[in-house]
């Protein structure tokens, strides 16, 4: 199969082997190369996607599928939020009750987004993307409203855990949700969605710049001797009832608005061939859209993870879907020959170094995001401090701004991925690091409040120029939602 990108190009007939069709059109190519190696693990499967991948094509872009653009797209906004939220209010919420481990929190984030990320990624093969879908981003909602009316430190990082957990697997099923049903010549919008991360981050900052300045301790209680509690420190617990609240919301209209059917691809992996064909056809009739794909076409094929004519096939499936052997057939699957080892790791480790420098992806990346973006409130605040003059409700207004200009490089990043003037998604990358590299430099010279607001501005542009890149398989498998959970989170 094809790469997941915009450069993925339709399927067409080539003089290799070929599964049988009903006539010389439907006939899809096995040519060595299309998916690194993958026909070599089971051709069945691999010709089923390509007659599913046409068909998806046919059909085209539908008001389904930007409807999971735009509330895929919120599940980017909440896992940056939540990130966020922590981060932001953690200052206040210790001035009410005086932490001995003041960034307890964070890292009780970073676990539960692990631990979400781990379990609802594996879990989508076992109850299918439909229901982890709506249920890992309802309860995210729930924990971020509940944290809000948390007694203590301790209970504040296990709600904050808990609502990052449903956060990190909602992430997780987001681009898997909408890369499986989105056609080959649109699959920019991949890269583009990542617009949404810059919009939540610039929520979870308005919160902030509304509640914070108007409702929150004056300072440390051991410094200035005003005790606090709910009657004049209730600004960050505002922040968590409004951001949970939005989030519930959404998390309704995406349960209402969408009505997600179970996505062809889970489906095929599944060997369901008639229900694929009926999700299909259901989206094709109700939008008036051509789709020739038929029950026979795919039975054609042959049986999926059949093993009589194979040996070692990654298929041997245990006797119960929780079976820990059941998991390590699925991660198996995306090492199943040489070319999708290497591009598995490659795609792991990018993550990974990738966090070094970037306050996005996604609760997937790896070392140092926290460096930046989680502890950017308190860079702006200290720096302030040190230039004098930037008052709190400046600072926070300072804050949002910045994380305003994180919603449009990933627009101008999926623009450059499609033109030819910027060597593809490469060049891309290329670009936004060096550019990323070069400010980041820059701010450790600031020298003016002006400066402090316009380096951390153009930081977060240039980071989502690079962020969303990297983000999807260069080969197209089933359980390509597993390449991005299985990724070093704890770490941070």
């Amino acid at each position: 199969m094809a790469a997941v990108y915009e450069d993925k190009q339709p399927y067409t007939t080539a003089p290799a082997t070929s599964i049988p069709s009903h006539d010389t059109s439907d006939e899809i190519s096995l040519q060595k190369g299309d998916i690194l190696g993958q026909e070599s693990t089971d051709p069945v499967l691999n010709a089923k996607m390509h007659l599913v991948n046409n068909a998806i094509d046919e059909i085209g872009m539908t008001p389904y599928t930007w409807r999971l653009f735009c509330l895929n797209g919120f599940g980017y906004a909440v896992d940056s939020q939540i990130l966020l939220i922590q981060s932001i209010i953690a200052t206040y919420a210790a001035y009410e009750f005086q932490p001995g481990f003041g960034n307890g929190m964070t890292i009780a984030a970073y676990v539960g987004m692990l631990v979400g990320a781990l379990f609802w990624g594996l879990s989508a093969d076992v109850i299918g993307r439909k229901y982890a879908f709506n249920i890992s981003l309802l309860l995210s909602s729930v924990f971020c409203i509940v944290a809000g009316a948390s007694p203590n430190w301790v209970v504040l990082g296990l709600f904050v855990c808990l609502a990052s957990f449903g956060s990190g697997g909602n992430l997780v099923l987001d681009t898997a949700v909408f890369l499986e049903y989105l056609p080959s010549n649109k699959q920019w919008l991949l890269t583009l969605m990542a617009a949404w991360w810059g919009l939540g981050q610039l929520i979870a900052g308005l919160f902030a710049w509304a509640f914070l300045p108007n409702y929150s301790c004056p300072g440390d209680p051991t410094e200035t001797g005003i005790s606090c509690g709910w009657d004049n420190n209730a600004g960050w617990r505002y922040v968590w009832f409004a951001n949970g609240a939005l989030v519930f919301v959404m998390s309704i209209l995406r349960i209402t608005i969408i009505r997600l059917k179970e996505t062809p691809k889970f489906l095929l992996g599944e060997g369901k061939d008639a229900e694929v064909v009926e999700v299909l056809q259901f989206i094709a009739n109700k939008y008036h859209r051509p789709c020739s794909l038929t029950v026979e076409k795919l039975e054609e094929c042959g049986i999926t993870n059949d093993t009589t004519d194979r040996h070692g096939s990654l298929s041997a499936h245990a006797g119960s879907k929780w079976s820990p052997v059941e998991i390590w057939v699925h991660l198996r699957g995306l090492f199943a020959t040489k070319k999708m080892e290497l591009s598995t790791t490659l795609i792991w480790f990018s993550w990974l170094l990738i966090g070094t420098v970037t306050p996005r992806p996604l609760a997937e990346t790896g070392l140092a995001y926290p460096l930046y973006n989680v502890f950017l409130p308190q860079y702006l605040r200290t720096r302030g401090a040190q230039l004098g003059g930037l008052s709190e409700y400046e600072q926070w207004r300072n804050y949002a701004i910045a994380n305003a200009c994180g919603i449009p490089s990933p627009i101008v990043a999926g623009l450059m991925c499609r033109s030819g003037w910027f060597w593809g998604r490469r060049g891309t990358m290329i670009i936004g690091t060096l550019l990323t590299m070069a400010f980041l430099f820059a701010y450790t010279q600031v020298k003016s409040n002006a400066q402090n607001a316009g380096f951390t501005s153009a930081i977060n542009f240039c980071l989502h120029l690079l962020a969303p890149d990297p983000k999807a398989p260069p080969f197209e498998t089933p359980k390509q939602h597993l390449l991005k959970p299985v990724v070093f989170r704890d770490l941070r």
